[in-house]
């Protein structure tokens, strides 16, 4: 918060650019369902096959398929030309 000139403390208002639109949320969501495919191949994880995993298991698949993505996202980004 911050004071106004009469020292008294004044509300601070919400950045509406920093949450980011429906049309954009869905944009992201969109582009994320189109890597998914890619991420996937560059992560490289095998297939359950039934088992199931343990807790930290899970997060280092999980580590895994989001360094995947921002890869899978860099290598599009650069075969655009870097838009």
């Amino acid at each position: 918060m911050s004071t106004d000139s009469a020292g008294e403390m004044a509300a601070s208002t919400p950045n509406p650019a920093a949450e980011p639109s429906a049309a954009e949320l869905q944009q992201r969501y969109k582009q994320f369902l189109e890597l998914l495919p890619l991420t996937l191949a560059l992560a490289g994880l095998p297939v359950s096959e039934g088992r199931l995993y343990s807790e930290d298991q899970i997060e280092g698949r999980a580590m895994t398929i989001r360094t995947a993505y921002r890869v899978a996202k860099g290598s599009v980004r650069d075969a655009l030309g870097g838009s």
